[in-house]
């Protein structure tokens, strides 16, 4: 049986309260919101807080209002939802979380500030171990990981930096939508662009210190803006994505782009922000469009073998997968859409 090492315990019930413990306890402390991530990476001792800092009690993290949303939501609460109906990225990247029983549990927070994931990290202490760890660990009596400069990356052995995965599903869909966070501390309030909460390395992969809570999600108007959101992963109904794609437009009338985001996740250390999304702008979503930046987006798209599936399998699914969600957004006939999904992924290799 794997057991947690040691930990105190702090249950506050304001946002104040959580700033203070922070502050106070440092890189020592570690928030528990769902826990569904980080219960099971501390039995394996991927993460080693000496302090979990319990955000249960915080009511002032539930709520729903005017396009703000409680980082401490569950992500069934925030699926099932009738006011985010209008973000339907969101609803579709909630509802394809792991299983029921999970959604039921985490949060929307957790899942913004899930922890990077890899073949050779995600696994128990003695696994680690027999390889001789990797770059990637766990700090001494703390949660947060740090850089073991003796390790080396297993995915890439030469390379000076952590390939460790960003696998969460609301992420690229938020940051499709436009979304904003509010951070709090000690030392005030502070928003940002959640695309800029994000690293490109495996290891320091949030820009926000251990002393800030993420307090809420902040979604712009959604008028004239549709949005979806598209998942690969081995098991429908449970695993991590391997890929996603999240994509959003903004059409005036006669269906011309006004605006145009496009996001694929689980192929890097934090979400892709595809820049050459803003071509489509000032055009119809013709079937010409679509294809050149299927092809522009597949070409960011560099998984590496930290993940499940083979890699240049994963890659050729990302140019479908990105076709097929902006065929969603252009109208098409969701027989057609469900058609290419599941020619793009038939050839689906054993490893």
């Amino acid at each position: 049986m794997m057991r947690a090492s040691p930990f105190s315990y702090f249950a506050p019930i304001t946002i104040g309260e959580v700033a203070k413990i922070l502050a106070g306890e440092g890189p020592r402390a570690l928030l528990l919101a769902g826990g569904t991530d980080l219960i099971p990476n501390m039995k394996r001792r991927t993460q080693t807080p000496a302090v979990l800092v319990s955000l249960r009690r915080v009511a002032e993290l539930r709520g729903l209002a005017n396009g703000r949303i409680g980082s401490a939501m569950t992500l069934s609460s925030i699926a099932e939802s009738p006011h985010l109906s209008p973000h339907r990225a969101l609803i579709r990247a909630a509802a394809q979380v792991a299983t029921p029983h999970i959604r039921n549990a985490a949060t929307l927070g957790g899942n913004l500030c899930l922890d990077t994931r890899c073949n050779y990290y995600n696994q128990n202490y003695e696994w680690r171990q027999a390889i001789d760890f990797c770059m990637k660990r766990a700090s001494d009596g703390g949660g947060h990981p740090v850089r073991n400069e003796d390790g080396v990356c297993w995915v890439a052995p030469g390379s000076p930096r952590c390939w460790a995965v960003s696998s969460s599903d609301t992420a690229p869909a938020l940051i499709a939508l436009g979304a904003t966070v509010t951070l709090v501390s000690i030392a005030g309030r502070r928003e940002l662009p959640l695309n800029d909460l994000y690293c490109d390395d495996g290891i320091a992969y949030l820009t926000k210190p251990s002393d800030e809570l993420l307090t809420e999600v902040v979604l712009p108007d959604a008028t004239g803006w549709r949005s979806t959101y598209w998942k690969l992963r081995r098991r429908e109904a449970f695993d991590f994505p391997v890929l996603s794609v999240a994509a959003a437009v903004k059409l005036a009338s006669d269906g011309t782009v006004l605006d145009a985001r496009l996001v694929l996740g689980a192929v890097a250390s934090h979400p892709l922000l595809i820049a050459e999304a803003q071509e489509l702008v000032g055009m119809p979503l013709s079937d010409d469009a679509i294809e050149r930046l299927a092809a522009a987006a597949a070409r960011f798209a560099k998984p590496l073998d930290n993940t499940d599936f083979a890699l240049g399998w994963r890659k050729r699914v990302a140019r479908a997968y990105v076709t097929g969600a902006l065929r969603e957004l252009r109208g098409d006939d969701p027989a057609t859409l469900g058609l290419l999904a599941r020619r793009a992924t038939a050839l689906r290799p054993l490893s």
